[in-house]
């Protein structure tokens, strides 16, 4: 094998054999195990472990305020009860909502129980439990809206939800912004940066009603909540639904609800759930809304991906654009300007090197929304912009000390001015330097543009995990991606190179 990867001429062939490989591995079959010892192997480990999102909050799984660190909500107390009847005791393990049913599937947790609602894409990979809470799908507009007065009136208004949710499936084809937390489409829907917002009732009576600028549309569809278990886990989601109608009918699911102000006429249909109300649950998601997606990558898919990476292209281009001439401001500044002016230029330096890029993106897009509310894509190429700002400062400060200072002595002896010298003598000199760090900068902010998903930019990873779950798959979809990032990068490393030369940097 190393033999035939040495004789592979060039990295882009290296990759593509590499790539090659991956796909044909996964593309094996698993192997058919002789017997289901799921439960054997939960009861052996003494522990149910269950996935989660505490970024859901309030009622689901979160902090209690009271005590930090200790998880309260309504599905602790029911993962408690089930784990009682098990035998077994119960553990909460986090994991990103979106990452929830891959992170199933390598065998991260033992089940899901989340919000997780009942979908067309997610019976393709999941088993799932009979439901422990029905809820509706609850439209949402500002208070002052007059156009939209039911689900048929949306038109093309933009509708924010969370991604990979059953309000996503009933908005395919619509304009959508996906979200990956609960609070922040209220918040866009406030600012005007969406028009109207769908999700649970849960959610909207919790995130969306103590808003007054907002009001109530109308509950446009149910839904159910279930417990999401591997395929092949057959005996311990069978026990688990035996403990959850044990639960049901022994009035403690009530209680549960109860205890977290969920009670509503929908769940007196829980008790007697039987048979033909599960299959009648998960044919209706299947036929719901849009037909399934297909199992297979699509040329349709590939398309979209390749809009994906070239919003990625230009997210990056126009941040870099702007960190460039920045970061040289900044390093002129620690450089040449008074003590006072420097100090400041070091502390923008420090600050944003020193705190995560996307806190500062969720303070520019949401925490200063009543400020000033910049369009997503603004908030993106300036988050971006201001963060490697910070590292292109750094990157001329080292470039300009690379520069001898008889450059600079020799340079005004001749009767130029400082401003002048740096300009034609420093500066030139100083960018040959720092060329080779600004191509890697640029290449790192390929990779960090995939953050701003989370102001509903759909660049190319989020595009990859929205066809990893339509086509039910992340092998294809990320080696893809992952290949689309390749060929993003790898051009800029030979552009450097031909630079360096250029400019008769290093060869």
């Amino acid at each position: 094998m190393t033999r035939y990867f040495s004789s592979v001429a060039t990295p882009l062939a290296r990759f593509g054999a590499l790539l090659s490989l991956v796909l044909l591995l996964c593309a094996v079959p698993r192997m058919a195990w002789a017997s289901d010892d799921s439960l054997v192997r939960v009861r052996k480990a003494g522990v149910l472990t269950w996935g989660g999102d505490i970024q859901g909050g309030e009622p689901y799984v979160y902090d209690d305020p009271a005590a930090p660190g200790r998880l309260i909500g309504f599905e602790v107390d029911l993962a408690e009860a089930i784990a009682k009847r098990l035998g077994v005791r119960q553990e909460f393990k986090q994991s990103d909502w979106s990452q929830l049913v891959p992170a199933l599937s390598r065998g991260s947790f033992d089940m899901i129980m989340n919000g997780l609602e009942v979908t067309a894409a997610r019976q393709g990979v999941l088993r799932f439990s009979r439901p422990y809470y029905v809820f509706a799908e609850r439209l949402m507009v500002r208070a002052d809206e007059a156009r939209i007065t039911s689900f048929a009136t949306l038109g093309d208004r933009r509708v924010g939800t969370l991604s990979n949710s059953l309000a996503a499936e009933i908005l395919r084809g619509k304009n959508v912004a996906l979200y990956e937390g609960v609070e922040e489409p209220y918040a866009d829907l406030v600012f005007h940066r969406t028009d109207a917002v769908l999700l649970d009732d849960i959610i909207a009576a919790r995130y969306g009603a103590p808003k007054k600028e907002l009001k109530v549309v109308g509950d446009v569809a149910e839904g159910f909540y279930s417990a999401g278990f591997r395929k092949d886990d057959t005996a311990l989601a069978d026990a688990v639904d035996n403990a959850l109608g044990n639960i049901a009918s022994s009035g403690e699911l009530e209680q549960i609800l109860g205890k977290a102000r969920l009670m509503s006429p929908r769940e007196s249909r829980l008790v007697a759930w039987s048979e033909s109300d599960q299959r009648a649950m998960l044919g209706s998601a299947a036929t719901s809304g849009e037909p399934p997606a297909p199992t297979q990558l699509s040329t349709g898919h590939v398309i979209l991906f390749l809009k994906g990476a070239g919003m990625t292209l230009l997210v990056s281009i126009l941040a870099i654009s702007l960190a460039i001439p920045l970061g040289m401001g900044l390093a002129l500044a620690r450089a040449y300007l008074p003590r006072k002016y420097a100090a400041l230029a070091s502390l923008y330096v420090e600050v944003y090197r020193g705190t995560p890029v996307l806190l500062q993106l969720y303070l520019l897009y949401y925490g200063l929304a009543a400020v000033v509310r910049l369009d997503a894509l603004v908030a993106a190429v300036i988050g971006l912009g201001m963060n490697y700002a910070a590292y292109e400062a750094e990157t001329f400060r080292a470039g300009i000390q690379a520069v001898p200072e008889g450059q600079m002595e020799a340079a005004l002896s001749l009767g130029m001015t400082r401003s002048l010298a740096i300009r034609r003598v420093l500066l030139p000199q100083a960018l040959r330097h720092a060329i080779p760090n600004i191509t890697n900068d640029f290449i790192a902010l390929l990779k960090d543009s995939s953050l701003v998903s989370v102001l509903t930019v759909v660049e190319l990873t989020k595009r990859m995990s929205i066809t990893a779950v339509e086509v039910r798959s992340y092998a294809i979809p990320g080696a893809l991606c992952a290949l689309m990032y390749f060929v993003m990068s790898y051009p800029l490393s030979l552009l450097a190179r031909r630079l360096e030369k250029r400019l008769g940097g290093v060869r």
